[in-house]
């Protein structure tokens, strides 16, 4: 193999343990140690300490308080510990358990190397922010940095940095040369760990090739020429080292894995004996009657709490299904310049989808606004950013400007009733604009503009077949989710997670514009799904902020008035008792909770708008009847599924490979961002610096933070409100489907196999009785699991009782 092939394999296999990282205006969260999943938790958590220097597990404070709070069993509790051979006083055990990490002093010249390195990736990397942009960016990263390197006092005169080859694969064989190729992997991953969140935004850069990437490029071998050649420059050794000291951590992750897995069954018994419970009751239930609507909701663990409420208010249901309801589509709204992903990133775009306009005074008046507040925002940036032109700017508009900022900060509330008033009068693009939804016979890229009318069917067949529909209200509402907050570098995180960080709206547009056209509904009636000739597909939105949920109904026909109103009013009360509960979470009276959540999304100065998906920790898949009447404290994602109607398990198969999928994502982005804030999260947002539109550091420079702050997890310094636990799903289907399922999918048991979530099957089929997923496509009935365990069968198998 030549010596470019050896280092080209060597750079891929190394940035597997760095995870990507998302620009923050479209945050994506991800499991940071996603590059180890192929090990055990317990395995990969300590690897990735000796690598990246982070905790794996809760501190001894927070299993202590965890104890207290009643939260783990303690039952549960010594049975884990006597299988691990632990046997004693718990104080005594919690003392025992130390998972720090003894990091050695930065070396100064490495510290010199990443400050002239972060210094020019932040500018080559910057979009759209920067005035004076890095030169020669359209050469890429490599060749830019080779243009400035000379013109740079910081960098030493010395080593390959003074005449760099023309390719990076020569500069780093260059540097390498005194090393043995067996060193060679060994060496990039610690120079890849040393700064990991740009490293895992240069992998995710490359990877998805966007406007960006295409227009400036940069590589993991541009990147890592650039820093070898600096590291050769400033002097420092190279030569991998065995990675942080960690004392007594062995004996110590044992006992963290011991609490934790407590905690875990803890939580996830309870959940599971009620829904056993509600299985039951369910089996012996006659048929509901029509509902008056049915909405769906995202499988976000916001919505949740809302539909608890509506589902209070009147004879409604609710369901759930990813918020991006199953159409991976590219997307550029009417005041965009640029296109956005609204899909999970495992999936690929396979739609354009535009708005256009279609009322041109609407549309006249909507630019006329617009353009007034983006010519005065530009004027305002440019003078503020802008070096020659800022002091200038302060001292002409300080007075208004910090009047401004006054009235965001005293009377935020009153900030937020302003702004509702102007948007009234100005026209949404919802309201003037459709999307081109049918087929356009044209592409943009690679992309066909709209959808074939099979492809229409499919989506919204899947749709249905997913969420085990059998009949339909006179509203059927599909709404997504997005978040409100002022000031808030990190708002892209309390969006949509199934839509890449992007509000859900759009797509429930889409899904009801294609159930509203004809031929669609009369293939599905074609197909089994017999939809009403009085039911109307209407699209909406619910802000998570302050749980005001709006309907895009401006073409509802005259005939549905009363139901759309009666909706709106029972909304309306829905979203008073939604945010009591939400304003007590976080502190504040409920009985101001909707002024309360108004005046924290308006607040400029609010470190915390809403808590997020904080405090997720569990994933139940099943009827909706199985946790209507249950109290899930806004910590449960819940995935409509009705496995009567699913007989060859295709719908199961499709929830079990994406939705979880991303969940298992999702929970790993909390879990490590609290148990570990500075190295997996991105500490507090008081000193955030964002940098580039792609991200923010702690202080002046340094690396990109990587996770969520810390104000989205801790109720004080000291006290997570996130309770850190990996994801238990519970599943509401026959455990042999289940089980078939798994069978074919090699990367979904690897996470099972290797702990990074557990499962949990409750089978209508057996007297309702619930199995946990062990290893090696073996269950144990869920009743023994306190009990010494039986020895695991091959696959498949089940231990009874």
């Amino acid at each position: 193999m030549s010596t470019e092939r050896t280092i080209e394999n060597g750079i891929d296999n190394a940035a597997t343990t760095v995870g990507s990282v998302w620009p923050i205006h479209s945050f994506v969260t991800a499991n940071p140690l996603s590059g180890f999943e192929d090990m055990p938790f317990s395995e990969a958590v300590s690897q990735a300490a000796a690598l990246l220097g982070g905790r794996g597990y809760p501190s001894p404070e927070t299993f202590r308080a965890a104890l207290d709070d009643g939260r783990i069993d303690p039952e549960i509790l010594e049975s884990e510990l006597v299988e691990r051979g632990y046997d004693g006083d718990l104080e005594t055990l919690l003392d025992r358990m130390d998972t720090g990490v003894e990091s050695e002093r930065p070396d100064t010249d490495a510290e010199r190397v990443d400050h002239v390195l972060t210094k020019w990736l932040s500018t080559f990397l910057d979009e759209g922010q920067a005035q004076w942009p890095m030169p020669n960016r359209e050469d890429g990263f490599y060749s830019a940095f080779r243009s400035v390197a000379a013109h740079d006092g910081q960098v030493p005169d010395d080593g390959v940095v003074t005449d760099l080859p023309d390719s990076p694969i020569e500069a780093i064989e260059s540097v390498l040369e005194p090393y043995p190729q067996g060193q060679w992997v060994p060496i990039f991953e610690e120079q890849f760990a040393a700064l990991p969140g740009w490293t895992g935004f240069i992998k995710q850069r490359a990877a998805d090739d966007g406007a960006w990437q295409s227009t400036y490029p940069i590589t993991l071998e541009g990147y890592l020429a650039v820093r070898l050649a600096l590291l050769s420059a400033f002097g420092v050794d190279i030569e991998p080292s065995t990675g942080p000291e960690r004392t007594g951590s062995d004996a110590a992750d044992e006992l963290a894995e011991a609490f934790l897995s407590a905690w875990e069954a803890s939580y996830r018994s309870d959940v599971v004996e009620r829904v056993a419970a509600e299985s039951e009751t369910l089996a012996d239930s006659d048929p509901a009657g029509r509902p008056d609507a049915q909405l769906v909701f995202c499988i976000d663990t916001r919505s949740e709490i809302i539909r608890r409420h509506i589902e209070a208010t009147g004879d409604y249901e609710t369901h759930g299904y990813a918020g991006f309801f199953g159409i991976p589509m590219e997307y550029e709204g009417y005041d965009s310049e640029v296109s956005v992903d609204a899909c999970p990133p495992i999936l690929d775009t396979e739609h354009r989808i535009s708005e256009v306009p279609t009322d041109g005074d609407a549309q006249a008046s909507h630019d006329r606004w617009s353009s007034l507040r983006e010519a005065a925002s530009e004027v305002v940036e440019t003078l503020k950013t802008n070096p020659a032109t800022a002091f200038g700017f302060v001292e002409s508009a300080g007075s208004g400007y910090g009047l401004a900022l006054a009235a965001r900060t005293l009377v935020p509330g009153r900030v937020h009733d302003l702004l509702d008033t102007t948007d009234d009068a100005v026209a949404d693009t919802h309201e003037f604009c459709a999307q081109t939804v049918h087929h356009q016979h044209s592409y943009v890229g690679d992309l066909p503009v709209g959808m074939t009318h099979e492809a229409k069917v499919e989506y919204a067949a899947s749709a249905f077949e997913l969420m085990g529909w059998e009949q339909f209200g006179r509203l059927v509402v599909f709404t997504g989710h997005a978040s409100e907050t002022a000031n808030n570098p990190y708002d892209s995180s309390l969006d949509c997670g199934a839509c890449a960080g992007n509000p859900g709206g759009p797509s429930a547009r889409v899904l009801a514009a294609i159930c509203n056209d004809e031929a669609v509904r009369a293939a599905l009636r074609d197909r089994g799904f017999d939809i009403p000739e009085d039911t109307v597909f209407v699209a909406g939105q619910h802000n998570t902020t302050t749980d005001e949920v709006e309907l895009f109904a401006d073409d509802v026909p005259e005939s549905h008035a009363d139901d759309l109103n009666q909706l709106r009013a029972d909304l309306a009360a829905a979203r008073e008792n939604a945010t009591a509960e939400r304003a007590e979470s976080m502190g504040a009276d409920g009985s101001t909770g909707v002024s309360e959540t108004e005046r924290r999304a308006a607040d400029w100065a609010e470190t915390r708008p809403e808590w997020g998906l904080a405090g997720n920790a569990g994933f139940v898949i099943g009827p909706r009847e199985l946790t209507s009447d249950l109290d899930l404290d806004g910590r449960a994602f819940l995935h409509s599924y009705d496995w009567s109607t699913d007989p060859d398990g295709d719908a199961l198969e499709a929830i079990l490979t994406g939705p979880l999928v991303v969940t298992q994502w999702i929970n790993s982005q909390y879990y490590f961002s609290t148990v570990d804030n500075a190295v997996y999260g991105s500490g507090s947002k008081v000193t955030h610096n964002p940098i580039g539109n792609v991200g923010v550091y702690q202080g002046n420079g340094g690396d990109l933070m990587t996770g969520l702050p810390h104000q989205s997890l801790m109720a004080a310094d000291d006290e997570p409100y996130h309770q850190p636990l990996r994801l238990s799903t519970v599943l509401h289907a026959p455990v042999e489907r289940v089980t078939d399922v798994l069978a074919d999918h090699e990367g979904l048991t690897e996470l099972l196999d290797n702990d990074w979530l557990s499962l949990t099957v409750v089978d209508p089929t057996q007297d309702h009785r619930a199995f946990h997923y062990e290893a090696e496509l073996a269950w144990t009935a869920a009743s023994e699991q306190s009990e010494p365990r039986p020895e695991i069968p091959n696959a498949p198998a089940v231990a009874d009782d």
